[in-house]
């Protein structure tokens, strides 16, 4: 162990599919050579698929802790918590920095009950609405709001989500928290797209007639998927257009999402099929050659932090229709990037697909100046030096 670098253990709740897995493993390679970081990881769940590779591709070896779950359980997160504490004796990180609300709650506990001189935590989302009831939701507050307490600085992701933070759930002053958009190496969005798109639409049996819409992501209550098929169905009886939807991704609601697309009568496939309204893909890992096939990306959620899927549409060249919630409005750097509906309705929804499928180019991108804004934006190198920045000014403090 170097004892004359900076000591960062990295605690995330898991290694699944989405942005914060990018995120925690760009800062784990790329911060600068005066850091050294441990990456320690909960067990993703059996619906979710393992992004595990994206770590190993990397040269990453994170230390997963199978305790550390996304349920609460009362006997694996103590487990997990000793764990941590073990881990934090053997390694004596100098900083701490927990990513999401399990990794958050008992790593940041355990960093405190440790004495580490530095607590960090980063929300890239948050659980305050629309995931429990409202008794718990409120003792998760109390026990955030505790840990904010804790925490020597609180990362959002986006301006609008440390303003809902800090004045809406009152986790901690406005002070206390920083503003570090999330960190992604784009490459892959700008090589080779045209040739992607033509093996996309081969693999599943899309001409060059058929708009293709994408959904991305986990399939679970809180994306908010029968809102975008409710919407699709009603905007299908005034398109003219070939459309097809992918659902490119996994997860619990998947056999409820087939049994409404059966009710909406929206013919469905599994596998390609050129005739279907609706394509469940599961899980792909390459959303380049996605994003390079498909023509819209649309995201119903209701609550988010910043979705990945959305700036890599824009990185990609492909606009977006998006319910208001998280940062999302912060994504854009140009209206031609796409919408955000007014107020999140079926009927809103609606309208927005008739209109973009109705004024479709099928086969265009956005313009690669806004692309590279939006790469830049996001990119890791600006994400590493923003937190090294963070991380040297607190240990002096």
């Amino acid at each position: 162990m170097s004892q004359n670098k900076i000591r960062v253990l990295r605690i995330a709740n898991r290694l699944n599919i989405g942005g914060p897995t990018y995120n925690v493993c760009n800062l784990t390679k790329y911060l600068s050579e005066d850091f050294q970081t441990l990456l320690v990881a909960g067990q993703e769940d059996p619906s979710e698929k393992s992004s595990l590779y994206i770590a190993e591709k990397m040269g990453i070896q994170p230390r997963i802790i199978a305790s550390m779950q996304r349920s609460i359980h009362p006997i694996k997160d103590k487990k997990a918590y000793n764990e941590i504490r073990q881990i934090i004796r053997e390694f004596k990180p100098h900083i701490v920095h927990t990513h999401a609300a399990k990794a958050g709650a008992i790593g940041r506990y355990a960093a405190y009950k440790e004495n580490v001189p530095v607590i960090i935590h980063t929300y890239h989302g948050h659980v305050f609405h629309s995931y429990f009831n409202p008794l718990k939701t409120y003792i998760f507050l109390t026990i955030e709001r505790y840990l904010g307490k804790k925490s020597n600085a609180l990362i959002a992701i986006s301006p609008l989500q440390k303003k809902e933070l800090s004045q809406s759930f009152k986790i901690g002053p406005a002070s206390k928290f920083e503003v570090v958009p999330l960190g992604f190496n784009f490459e892959k969005f700008f090589t080779s797209m045209d040739n992607k798109r033509l093996d996309f639409r081969r693999k599943w049996r899309l001409d060059e007639q058929t708009l293709a819409i994408g959904i991305i992501g986990r399939l679970v209550p809180i994306k908010n998927h029968a809102m975008f098929l409710l919407g699709f169905a009603q905007a299908k009886k005034k398109i003219t257009k070939n459309v097809q939807v992918y659902f490119i991704g996994d997860g619990e609601t998947k056999q409820e999402l087939m049994r409404l697309c059966k009710s909406l009568h929206l013919s469905f496939s599994l596998k390609p099929c050129a005739n279907s309204d609706v394509i469940f893909t599961s899980w792909i890992s390459d959303v380049d050659r996605v994003l390079a096939g498909i023509d819209l990306v649309c995201l119903t959620s209701k609550n988010e932090g910043t979705p990945v899927s959305l700036i890599e549409a824009g990185c990609a060249g492909k606009p977006f229709i998006s319910t208001d919630v998280g940062g999302i409005k912060d994504i854009l750097e140009d209206p031609s990037q796409g919408c955000v509906l007014e107020d999140n309705s079926i009927e809103a929804l609606e309208t927005e697909l008739v209109s973009h499928i109705d004024r479709a180019i099928l086969g265009d991108t956005l313009p690669l100046s806004v692309r590279e804004r939006v790469a830049n934006r996001y990119g890791y190198k600006q994400l590493c030096l923003s937190m090294a920045q963070i991380y040297t000014r607190l240990l002096s403090l």
